[in-house]
């Protein structure tokens, strides 16, 4: 265990306007609270608090937040107070304590069922002061390290599950890659031990078989940039297994399939470095298709900048190449972090929202929506996309989620603009409200005050605040009763089925599970292969209509909404009727 003074040597190497006294004073303050406690590992407890105050610091934050790591379990686990702490050490403090406090507290609680609940706790908490998340992101990462100790095989899988789903990500949407990479390593060795253990033995052999030929690529890379006039260092860059397990499993391919597992990390002075230093081994070696992304002019959603490429190297090598400057490293290791300077004070000064106005959306979706579920599915599903950059009509950038719809970019834009879309045209040319945007995309939204969304929308659009905005539209409008007398939402799809015994039985089972009321149905189509049915059905909330477009998607039935079936053939109606009369 590190020792209090080790810990404050460490954060004057970064903050020489550091408070040793004060932080002394936590360390002593911990030490005696804690002093009849021990961990599950049967060490004493303040090795934890420590820990988690080491962590803070090889982040290279600000003493306050190092101070709420010491203290961070006191006013749960002992008898001390939030009066207390506010005494001793100040409200900012005193604040930081009481929020990580609030968090911890839903871990003992937490099941399946109040899953989203504690999620949308976590981020409102979060919300007042990131630092909070930080601290509690420590506070995990220890808690992994040590989970071999738990003595409870449901609570370690609980525990790993939640971090694989909520704190790895968010540390990911923190721009906090080592951290997310150590989560994700850590709960994928517990909840898929076997997996683990052969890719890290296969990693070894291949690591002690190329340990010379990567020496080799590194020393010939060095030299090919020197004789190019660029000055730059390299390290060698290895996945950890889980990354290495996801991308085997979405790329169906083998191990030795492969290219990026050792890697290298070029680090230049600047950007026009950076792009040099690409020209130089794009010149030099031969590009494998595919393999290029430029995050420098297109960072990643969490702000990560980089240029990736993989090239035919040396001796034939195929290898992955990492180009970036120093700042960037930087924010790859530390995130939201790296914004921490300690120039003329060491006092903390409180990033704005443009820094993680990724949380600003998921305040806003939790604090306005009803449902823990509904967000909670939108933004586990949302933390791991990439992103696209589009365009207003005025230039400004408008930033979303891969697989983005004009929806998801009006009610980025406004929710006022969402709720009135009519329609859209992207570069000049008219397109559906439900097309995939694309990088560089300029999109023109054409909206009517007359116009309300579609609930139909919710199965195209991909974030969730396009998806909140939707619902609280239609619950708003059913609580005050505008043009509907009771809440019910009707709907038709299509839907082909495979022509077997049971399948209409099956699906139909499925539309009931889900809360649906089928109103009609009709065969519109009989082939070989399959038989088309009408659905007209009825719902009295909006998630059940959700969850049975998810269900049927799983059973990877081809299907389709239709708008507005009624008034669409209205019209047709109305001339066969008047040529029945006449």
């Amino acid at each position: 265990m590190i020792n209090n003074n080790e810990l404050i040597e460490k954060i004057k190497s970064y903050n020489k306007f550091l408070n040793s006294k004060s932080l002394n004073k936590a360390y002593n303050f911990a030490l005696e609270a804690h002093q009849n406690q021990k961990r599950d590992e049967g060490v004493p407890y303040i090795f934890h608090p420590v820990a988690v105050a080491n962590i803070l610091t090889e982040l290279k934050l600000d003493s306050a937040t190092i101070t709420t790591g010491l203290l961070h379990d006191t006013i749960e686990d002992t008898n001390v107070t939030y009066e207390t702490v506010k005494k001793e050490f100040g409200v900012e403090v005193a604040n930081l304590v009481e929020g990580v406090t609030k968090i911890s507290a839903l871990e003992d609680k937490a099941s399946s069922n109040s899953k989203a609940e504690n999620f949308r706790k976590l981020i409102l908490a979060t919300s007042k002061d990131i630092r909070v998340l930080l601290v509690k992101l420590a506070d995990r990462l220890h808690n992994m390290r040590t989970i071999q100790f738990v003595n409870s095989e449901e609570k370690i899988t609980r525990i790993a599950k939640e971090t694989m789903e909520i704190y790895a990500p968010l540390a990911d949407r923190m721009g906090m890659n080592r951290i997310r990479d150590e989560l994700e390593d850590l709960s994928f060795s517990v909840l898929n031990k076997p997996a683990r253990e052969l890719i890290l033995n296969r990693l070894n052999f291949i690591k002690s078989n190329r340990e010379d030929t990567f020496k080799m690529i590194a020393a010939e890379l060095i030299d090919l940039l020197k004789r190019n006039g660029i000055t730059a260092s390299i390290t060698g860059r290895e996945k950890t297994p889980f990354s290495i397990w996801r991308k085997i499993q979405n790329k169906k391919i083998s191990l030795e399939q492969l290219t990026d597992i050792i890697g290298f990390r070029i680090l230049v002075n600047d950007v026009e470095q950076c792009y040099k230093t690409l020209g130089v081994f794009h010149s030099e070696f031969s590009a494998i298709p595919g393999k290029f992304k430029d995050y420098i002019s297109t960072p990643k959603i969490n702000n990560y900048k980089s240029i990736h490429t993989s090239v035919i190297g040396p001796k034939k090598n195929r290898i992955e190449i990492q180009i970036r400057t120093s700042d960037m490293h930087e924010f790859a290791e530390r995130g939201i972090a790296s914004h921490w300077k300690y120039k003329s004070s060491e006092k903390f000064s409180e990033l704005s929202w443009k820094e993680y106005d990724w949380l600003r959306d998921l305040v806003e979706i939790i604090e306005t929506g009803n449902s823990p579920e509904h967000y909670y599915e939108f933004t586990k599903l949302q933390m791991f996309q990439d992103n696209v950059f589009c365009f207003t009509p005025k230039g400004a950038v408008i930033k979303l989620p891969k697989n983005a719809t004009p929806i998801d970019f009006a009610y980025a834009v406004h929710t006022k603009i969402g709720d009135s879309a009519i329609a859209c045209n992207i570069n000049g040319k008219d397109s559906s409200l439900s097309a995939k945007l694309l990088n560089g995309d300029m999109v023109n939204i054409i909206s009517s005050k007359n116009a309300s969304p579609s609930l139909h929308w919710l199965s195209s659009s991909k974030t969730g605040k396009a998806r909140a905005s939707i619902r609280r539209y239609w619950q708003d409008k059913t609580l005050k009763g505008t043009n509907i007398k009771e809440k019910s939402y009707t709907s038709t799809i299509v839907v082909d089925l495979p022509h077997k015994p049971g399948v209409l039985g099956n699906i139909s089972s499925i539309i009931g599970l889900n809360n649906g009321n089928i109103i009609n149905v009709e065969m519109l189509e009989k082939k070989k292969e399959y038989l088309q049915f009408s659905f007209d059905l009825q719902f009295k909330d909006l998630k059940n209509f959700t969850k049975l477009i998810s269900e049927i998607k799983q059973n990877n039935f081809n299907f389709k909404i239709i708008r507005h079936k009624k008034k669409k053939n209205a019209f047709i109606r109305r001339i066969f009727e008047n040529f029945k009369r006449n």
